[in-house]
């Protein structure tokens, strides 16, 4: 049998999941002071209620479930890593968080009955989801009529310098080549019309789509470097791997391409998510 791109899309995917997880437990506290506006934007417009039954799709470490789990009666928090899944336990173990199950899921073909829950969660997911329609499908099938989706993507490339900067020196150091088009990348969504269409085309209704301006704070290059190294995909897997005289060298060159981002105390590199939320359109059931 060939193997398509996508299918060794997934597979990789998923072993980088695997991998990083470890590294997204040291630097989930970072990558949620940051992303702040966009939880308590996701959640609020959610609007959850007591009773709810709130599912979290690609949930990492799942503090944007966690933080709607106050006001729903129910989270079931999932992702297609157990890696990942085992970040999760650990940090609602650690808010005492009680009103949650966890389950290993694709975001693709969710083991859930149709019309079971009441609102959807996915941040930063449904862009690195091989088939995006589909997961949208999926949510779509599984949600209450008049129940709500919540999500986010990261905005375009060039309004993400914190991210851009590292993919384009690492791509002009050779250490990366550009992705095969068609494959999904982390600004596979960031045209706001797209994820609207997409939307639309999953038969979703009332559809808010907005962009939340970020910053992503570092003492320094190390600690950005470090991060990278820890968080960011595929780019993560190749920053770990560097040799002692490569990483030396991609340190100079991001201690220039981040200049214009210094600040007394380190850098703060911008960022933006698009988000997006809609209803369940009731028409279509």
């Amino acid at each position: 049998m060939t193997t398509t791109p996508i299918d060794e899309y997934r597979r990789t995917s998923y072993e980088i999941s695997q991998a990083i997880a470890p590294g997204w437990s040291r630097r989930r506290s970072q990558f949620e002071t940051a992303m702040t506006p966009v939880r308590e934007w996701m959640v609020r417009e959610l609007a959850a209620r007591e009773g709810d039954t709130v599912l979290e799709l690609a949930a990492g470490a799942g503090d944007t479930g966690f933080a709607a789990a106050a006001d729903a009666g129910h989270v079931i928090c999932t992702d297609f890593s157990p890696a990942m899944l085992d970040v999760a336990r650990a940090r609602a173990a650690e808010l005492g968080i009680t009103n949650v199950e966890f389950r290993v899921m694709d975001a693709e073909r969710l083991d859930l009955d149709t019309a079971s829950v009441d609102g959807v969660l996915c941040r930063l997911g449904y862009m690195l989801v091989a088939d995006p329609a589909a997961a949208l499908a999926e949510t779509r099938r599984v949600l209450r009529p008049g129940g709500r989706v919540a999500l986010a993507v990261w905005a375009a490339a060039e309004r993400n310098p914190f991210f851009a900067v590292i993919a384009v020196t690492l791509v002009e150091r050779g250490h990366v080549t550009r992705p095969p088009d068609g494959v999904p990348n982390p600004f596979s969504m960031a045209d706001a019309d797209r994820t609207r269409s997409l939307l639309e085309a999953a038969c979703f209704d009332e559809i808010t789509v907005v962009e939340i301006p970020l910053a992503f704070r570092f003492h320094d290059v190390d600690d950005y470097l470090g991060f990278m190294a820890d968080t960011a995909g595929p780019l993560a897997v190749v920053l770990q791997k560097l040799s002692d005289p490569d990483r030396v060298d991609l340190a100079a060159a991001l201690e220039h391409a981040l200049a214009p981002f210094a600040t007394d105390g380190g850098y703060a590199i911008p960022g933006a998510a698009l988000v997006a939320s809609a209803r369940s359109d009731d028409e279509h059931r």
